[in-house]
């Protein structure tokens, strides 16, 4: 999960692939705004198949943090 998501930021987001580490903060230090996260949670969504709550993107801070998520909604898709 953690190379689909890695793909995802490097592809879509131009996130710099050495920078992305499971503790990595999405906002701090990926750089990534709230217009991106958007963008990200949209993907996810899109590539994963699943529907993220708006509350639930409030926990998502790091890389790790979407990972766990990803993991959580899609184990049984």
């Amino acid at each position: 999960m953690f190379d689909k998501l890695k793909a995802i930021l490097v592809e879509e987001l131009s996130v710099n692939p050495d920078d992305i580490r499971l503790d990595a903060e999405l906002e701090n230090d990926l750089g990534i705004n709230s217009l991106e996260l958007a963008d990200l949670v949209f993907l996810c969504e899109d590539k994963f198949s699943i529907q993220i709550d708006d509350d639930d993107i409030k926990s998502l801070i790091t890389v790790g943090d979407v990972v766990k998520y990803l993991e959580e909604h899609t184990a049984n898709a």
